[in-house]
């Protein structure tokens, strides 16, 4: 399945302070990319502080979180945030990514992420029925709310203009994010071939709803390491996939790297979080064959194809993680005509 769109988007995490990502995503929406999203990563950054600023110094450009999680957020406080950084960008700005958050940053502050299908299927059902400006009384297992919504106290009080996506990988939770959730944030550090299995599942859940796979939105992840010179764009995408490698196995199994490399730069940078000099022992054990698998990195002319295999492979719009050194270079590449 090849994309129909022209849609292209950004992805920012800490790689940069707050105000340099500022200015990246105004460069962003003068070049004429549609979106960007913002990560919740670590305990460095919260997702929706750099989103609000990102609202009030740009104009058109899409602004999503990308992802909060469903454990520390009451859906109703979820809800309400969307609906305030709407009243702040303007209609059809903005876009309410949630995750399933990860381990073991999770159990480190005390949550338990028990049966999370049943708990993201209860924070999409109530955030998206409260973002209707719908009156909500829900009696899940997760989520309790009774005779509540959303309190609009300026200006027009009708539906919000913000969907719901869920950002997962396995196809247990992307099946769920087809029946219920507006659009499915498919995640980075994953082959082209994944995709197929990830639309396969959307299309499952999609019918299950009632709906097709065309009426699920599928932005993706792209992580893109550019650079004039090649060697020095496949370092700088090696030590996050070292990272993910040993930290966050899941994702790297379900883009079909061997187990063997799973355990091995594991058992090397130890659990999270690792210290650089942990990670730099690791990144020694990546071959460039995998980085290539899984991120757009090279020279402008090997990212732009790589990604267009994302695209082939039914993602409707890249958003791209910046790895380079100048990523008013990655920007100025793919902001026309890249496909």
């Amino acid at each position: 399945m090849s994309s129909d769109t022209d849609r292209v988007g950004l992805y920012l995490q800490d790689k940069h302070s707050i105000e340099e990502n500022i200015e990246i995503v105004k460069y962003a929406e003068q070049q004429g990319f549609d979106e960007v999203w913002q990560a919740e990563s670590r305990l460095a950054r919260d997702a929706v502080t750099p989103c609000a600023a990102y609202a009030a110094v740009t104009d058109d450009i899409k602004i999503g979180t990308g992802v909060i999680n469903n454990w520390t957020r009451n859906v109703a406080l979820i809800a309400q945030t969307m609906s305030t950084m709407e009243e702040l960008a303007g209609p059809n700005r903005i876009l309410c990514g949630i995750g399933a958050w990860w381990e073991p940053l999770a159990s480190k502050v005390g949550v338990n992420r028990e049966r999370p299908l049943r708990a993201m299927r209860e924070t999409v059902e109530v955030s998206r029925k409260l973002l209707d400006m719908e009156n909500v009384t829900y009696d899940g297992d997760f989520v309790d709310v009774e005779d509540i919504e959303l309190d609009i106290v300026h200006g027009d009080t009708g539906p919000r203009t913000v969907p719901v996506y869920v950002g997962g990988t396995g196809f247990k939770m992307l099946e769920l994010t087809g029946r219920f959730a507006d659009g499915a944030l498919l995640n980075y550090l994953v082959s082209p071939e994944y995709n197929d299995k990830a639309l396969d599942a959307l299309a499952t859940g999609a019918e299950q709803g009632g709906r097709t796979i065309e009426d699920i939105d599928r932005p993706q992840l792209v992580v893109c390491s550019m650079d004039h010179d090649e060697d020095r764009a496949l370092d700088n995408a090696r030590e996050l996939i070292t990272q993910y490698l040993g930290q966050q196995p899941h994702i790297m199994k379900a883009s079909g790297v061997s187990q063997d490399l799973i355990d091995e730069v594991g058992d090397t940078i130890g659990g999270w979080p690792a210290s650089e000099e942990d990670i730099e022992k690791g990144m020694h054990l990546v071959p460039d064959a995998v980085v290539h698998k899984l991120t757009a990195s090279g020279t402008p002319e090997q990212c732009r194809r790589k990604v267009r295999e994302y695209d082939e492979h039914g993602c409707q719009c890249p958003v791209l993680y910046p790895l380079g050194d100048d990523v008013e270079l990655m920007i100025d590449e793919f902001a026309d005509g890249y496909r």
